[in-house]
């Protein structure tokens, strides 16, 4: 008994201190997840606004669209040269290795010009990646009824897809120039902006 009454606990202050400064460290944790995640809003946008002035740095250039330029193989050998009717034919997102199609040569060419980065090889016709691990890709087809060249981004989160719609847009999925291919209700979903 004797050894019980040595023994002393912690004070009501002590408790509180300890439980403000795990309030602080939480506040900190969740602020820092919450800067990461609007940086990486940031960069999703951004990498959209670089694949558009690659694109049209590539046009000022040569006059024609990348992947629609009709007279790239008299530039550069193996690349497929498009029919330069003032479109990126067809949209890819999945453009696997000497792949023929605009869309897809139309990152080779950009990188065989030098505008953007990657290989330069047969492997130069893959889709860049984005910020959320998904595809970029770039082309003609219709998103909700409006028929345009688009940017796209697959594999984003639906509430990125919201955050940048309804900041850059007019936060509705299905119209404007900023479009997701479902609702952004849950899960992940494709986004494009149109060219």
């Amino acid at each position: 008994m004797d050894k019980a009454r040595g023994q002393r606990g912690f004070t009501l202050i002590e408790m509180a201190i300890v439980l403000v400064i795990i309030g602080i460290i939480l506040g900190a944790v969740l602020k820092g997840q919450e800067l990461i995640n609007n940086a990486k809003v940031k960069r999703l946008y951004n990498q959209y606004r670089e694949i558009l002035a690659a694109t049209y740095t590539y046009y000022d250039k040569y006059g024609k669209y990348p992947g629609d330029d009709n007279t790239a193989s008299s530039r550069w050998s193996a690349v497929t040269p498009g029919d330069s009717d003032g479109l990126i034919d067809g949209f890819n997102l999945v453009c696997t290795s000497g792949l023929n199609t605009e869309t897809c040569q139309a990152w080779w060419h950009m990188r065989l010009a030098n505008i953007i980065s990657g290989p330069t090889t047969a492997d130069g016709t893959r889709n860049p990646a984005n910020i959320y691990g998904g595809n970029i890709g770039i082309g003609y087809t219709t998103v909700h009824n409006l028929t345009a060249m688009y940017i796209g981004f697959d594999n984003v989160p639906y509430d990125v897809c919201q955050a940048i719609d309804t900041q850059y847009d007019d936060g509705v999925y299905n119209t404007g120039s900023i479009r997701g291919r479902a609702p952004y209700t849950n899960g992940v979903s494709d986004l494009y902006f149109k060219l």
